[in-house]
C-alpha cells in the first residue's frame, strides 16, 4: 500500500541555478516530496520561460521543467539580493548553483560562503567543467558538452560530417538525473556525517561516465570509435531496419542465443556460419544487410508480433504521435495531464519508474515569475509586508 508521505519530504531546495541541467536535479527531488524555493532574475525571469512549445504566450516547457516550484524573485547583482539568498540558505538543506566559479566567488556565494550561514548545507554546483581545471570558468550548454564528451563525434552516418542529438538538451537531460542522484548521495553523506557536502559536477562528466567503451578501446590500442550511423559498435546486428510499409524498426539481437533465433526466424541457413559477435562485427554490411532485406518483406506491425512471439526484443521508431496513441503507454500512465490554473491541461511525460510504498507527485505546474516571493519572504525568513515593500523599491527582489 502507498503511504500518503514521500521519501523526501522536510528536505527544502533553494533551486537558484538557471536553465536546465541543475533545476532539472531539483525538479526531480521535487516529484518525491521535497520542497523547491526556485529563484530567478526580476522582470525577466529564468531564460527556459522564453523557450517553445507555447500556449499564448506561456512556455509549456517551463510549466513542465519547473513543476511543483515557487518562484521568488530575487537580483543576485545586488549585494542585498545575495545577502537575501544567504538567509534563505540558512533555512535549506540544498542550495543548487550553475554560475561559473570566478562569479560565484565574486559574489560571495562559495561553498564555504554558504557553509557559514548554514553548517550542514549541501551543495550541488553544476557548471560546463566543473569549478576545477583550466577550463573551469569556460561558459557551456548541452550541445558543447555533449561534444566535449565525444557523443556528437560519434553521431551520424560515415560519410557524413557529425550529427547532434534529435534532443538539443539531451546533455542538460542526463546531468540533471545525475545531479539528482548526486543530491541524495550527498543528504545520505551529510545525513550520516552531520558534515557539509559539496557536490562539484561538470556537465560532460555524465556523458563521458555513459559512454564506457570508447576511453578502454582507445587506452588499449588506440582505436577511436568512428560514425557509423545505426549501427551499434559492439553487436551486430542491432540498429534500425526498413518494413514493407516504410517505416523502422529497432532490432539488437544482443546475444548468441537471440542471433541464433533471429537466423531461425529468417531461415537464412547462411547466416548460421556467423555464430559468433565477433565474427559478425567483421561483417557488418553483408548481415545487417540481410536482416534489412527480411525486414522489408514484413510490415512494422508484422516483425513486432513475429519477435514477440519469439521472445526476441523489437520496438518501432515511434514519433510522439505515436508514442500518445500506444496503448502500453496508456497502460503504464507513461503519460500524464495536469491541470494549470494559467493553460489549462498540459500533458507531459509521467515521472519514470513506480514504487511500491509511494507515488510521485505533481502537485503544481511552472509558476508564475515571483508568484510565491511576499509568501516565502514572510513564511521563511519573517519578512513583514513594509520590509517586502522596502526590498521591491530597492529593486532587490
Amino acid at each position: 500500500m502507498k503511504t500518503q508521505r514521500l521519501p523526501l519530504d522536510g528536505i527544502r531546495i533553494l533551486d537558484a541555478a538557471s536553465l536546465l541541467a541543475a533545476p532539472t536535479s531539483a525538479t526531480l527531488l521535487g516529484e518525491y516530496g521535497a520542497e523547491v524555493i526556485k529563484v530567478e532574475q526580476p522582470g525577466t525571469g529564468d531564460t527556459m520561460r522564453r523557450y517553445p512549445p507555447f500556449h499564448d504566450d506561456t512556455s509549456l516547457l517551463w510549466k513542465v521543467i519547473s513543476r511543483n516550484k515557487q518562484s521568488v524573485t530575487i537580483d543576485l547583482r545586488q549585494p542585498r539580493g545575495r545577502e537575501l539568498l544567504k538567509e534563505m540558505a540558512a533555512k535549506c538543506d540544498v542550495v543548487t548553483l550553475n554560475y561559473r566559479p570566478e562569479t560565484l566567488a565574486k559574489w560571495g556565494l562559495e561553498f564555504a560562503d554558504l557553509v557559514k550561514v548554514k553548517p550542514d548545507i549541501v551543495v550541488l554546483q553544476l557548471t560546463a567543467y566543473g569549478s576545477t581545471g583550466p577550463y573551469a570558468n569556460r561558459p557551456g550548454f548541452a550541445r558543447v558538452a555533449e561534444a566535449f564528451a565525444g557523443l556528437t563525434y560519434r553521431t551520424g552516418h560515415p560519410q557524413n560530417e557529425p550529427a547532434q542529438s534529435g534532443y538539443p538538451m539531451l546533455g542538460d537531460g542526463v546531468a540533471g538525473i545525475y545531479g539528482a542522484f548526486a543530491l541524495m548521495l550527498a543528504l545520505r553523506q551529510r545525513d550520516l556525517t552531520g558534515e557539509p557536502q559539496f557536490v562539484d559536477l561538470g556537465l560532460y562528466e555524465p556523458l563521458l561516465r555513459i559512454i564506457e567503451d570508447q576511453i578502454p578501446a582507445w587506452a588499449e590500442n588506440g582505436t577511436v570509435m568512428e560514425r557509423i550511423g545505426n549501427s551499434n559498435p559492439l553487436i551486430c546486428p542491432n540498429g534500425m531496419f526498413p518494413t514493407l510499409d516504410d517505416r523502422f524498426v529497432s532490432i539488437p539481437a544482443s546475444t548468441e542465443a537471440l542471433w541464433r533465433r533471429l537466423v531461425a526466424l529468417m531461415g537464412d541457413e547462411s547466416l548460421l556460419a556467423y555464430d559468433d559477435n565477433r565474427i559478425r562485427l567483421k561483417h557488418r554490411d553483408l548481415i545487417e544487410g540481410k536482416v534489412a532485406e527480411w525486414t522489408r518483406c514484413h510490415t512494422l506491425n508484422q516483425i513486432v508480433t513475429i519477435f514477440a512471439e519469439a521472445g526476441l526484443a523489437c520496438g518501432p521508431i515511434y514519433s510522439v504521435e505515436e508514442i500518445a496513441a500506444d496503448p502500453h503507454i496508456a497502460a503504464r500512465g507513461s503519460i500524464v495531464r495536469v491541470e494549470d490554473p494559467d493553460v489549462g491541461e498540459v500533458a507531459m511525460a509521467a515521472p519514470a519508474g513506480r514504487f511500491s510504498g509511494f507515488e510521485a507527485r505533481i502537485g503544481s505546474l511552472g509558476p508564475r515569475l515571483g508568484e510565491h516571493t511576499e509568501k516565502i519572504l514572510n513564511d521563511l525568513l519573517g519578512y513583514g509586508p513594509d520590509a517586502v515593500r522596502r526590498l521591491r523599491d530597492e529593486g532587490a527582489v
